[in-house]
């Protein structure tokens, strides 16, 4: 069979468009950075965002993963408590102030570690889950490969400086989307604006998070900051029930953070349109059959096609659709037949996958009549031409 492409003009949508790569559209002032739309999978933004680079304390975002995880598989619950060691008490930066005769909850450290930043609050939890800090960065690693955060490296729970501490811009996004999926339960700790535990640090409650306060619909995640790294933050928001998540690293103050965030949430919103403009079992164009009970089956969408588009290039797309022609019988509904190939302007183009609308069996001795006839007249009308 030869291969046979067609042509249309139309106006569709369709799931995880990669917008990747496009700096130009929009200039930070982050030296990394990752922008991704959840709703629709798209990556909004990626400025150097696979290098590895120093995450200061989003890093925690690695150990409340870790301790999440075992909540969800029963290891441990909320109200369990842990011993604070001399090691975690030690530990400078910001912190919970703990003490070696406290014994904080489950609950507790997490509002420690995601409000606070305390990188005490870190250690108790590394030495409560593995024993020790080492054991848990080792821990951390495996998980990071098993989750495909493929620039991750852990020497620590807290985010303490280290060589080995590295994590991108795209794993530490990553890992935020995976916290709010797969644990809608407790990812609300993220938005607390202030945790005074105990009243031990009461100019140390509040969240740093600048966006919380905004009214922008910002409900995470975590800021980090050292002199290498610089200031970064891991954000997400929801306006309209479509959620941006993003992580920018290297800016120059917590004003310029601040700044950013803002900038960054407000672009991704009011700059791209989502468009569902064709259900699933929409019929894009016909493949004929080869030998079978029927000349042509229907080609559609599997699914609901939802595209994230710039807003100055949402009125019309060009699309081209190919398959190998003619489709031999017997076809199975759903069986894919075909891919629809989308072409946005300045931006990378989106591949789509078209299945067979119904079933098409084998035709019987009719049909296979008719169609050695028609070849027979096709090569006696050829051999009468020459």
């Amino acid at each position: 069979m030869r291969p046979l492409r067609s042509l249309l003009v139309i106006a569709l949508a369709l799931v995880a468009v990669a917008l990747a790569g496009r700096g130009e559209a929009f200039e930070t002032r982050a030296r990394h950075a990752w922008v991704y739309d959840v709703t629709t999978g798209t990556v909004l933004l990626d400025k150097a965002g696979e290098e590895a680079v120093p995450p200061a304390s989003m890093s925690k975002l690695m150990t409340v993963n870790m301790l999440f995880e075992a909540l969800r598989d029963g290891r441990v619950s909320l109200q369990d408590r842990f011993a604070v060691s001399s090691r975690a008490k030690a530990m400078g930066g910001s912190t919970m102030f703990l003490n070696e005769t406290d014994r904080p909850t489950v609950e507790e450290l997490i509002k420690g570690i995601v409000v606070l930043s305390g990188n005490d609050a870190c250690v108790v939890v590394a030495e409560g889950l593995a024993g020790t800090e080492e054991d848990f960065a080792k821990k951390m690693n495996e998980r990071a490969r098993a989750l495909g955060l493929e620039q991750s490296t852990f020497a620590n729970a807290s985010g303490w400086p280290h060589p080995n501490q590295r994590m991108s811009m795209r794993d530490l996004g990553v890992l935020a989307v995976r916290l709010i999926t797969e644990f809608p339960e407790y990812y609300g700790y993220f938005a607390l604006a202030e945790y005074p535990f105990d009243n031990r640090a009461p100019d140390n409650r509040f969240n740093r998070n600048p966006l919380l306060k905004l009214g922008i619909g910002a409900d995470g995640l975590k800021t980090g900051h050292t002199q290498e790294a610089g200031y970064g933050l891991v954000g997400s928001a929801v306006q309209n029930g479509r959620r941006v998540v993003f992580a920018v690293s290297g800016l120059e103050s917590e004003q310029q953070r601040a700044e950013e965030a803002e900038r960054i949430v407000s672009w991704a919103f009011r700059e791209f349109v989502q468009k569902t403009v064709a259900t699933a079992g929409t019929r894009i164009a016909d493949a004929p059959i080869w030998m079978g009970s029927k000349s042509q089956v229907g080609l559609v969408v599997q699914e609901d096609l939802t595209l994230l588009l710039p807003s100055l290039a949402q009125d019309s797309l060009k699309a081209e659709i190919s398959y190998a022609a003619p489709v031999e019988a017997p076809v199975e509904a759903g069986q894919e037949l075909a891919r629809m190939t989308i072409e946005i302007p300045g931006h990378d183009p989106v591949v789509v996958p078209l299945v067979a609308e119904e079933a098409v069996a084998k035709g019987g001795f009719a049909t296979r009549l008719k169609t050695a006839f028609g070849i027979l007249s096709a090569r006696a009308m050829t051999e009468f031409a020459n």
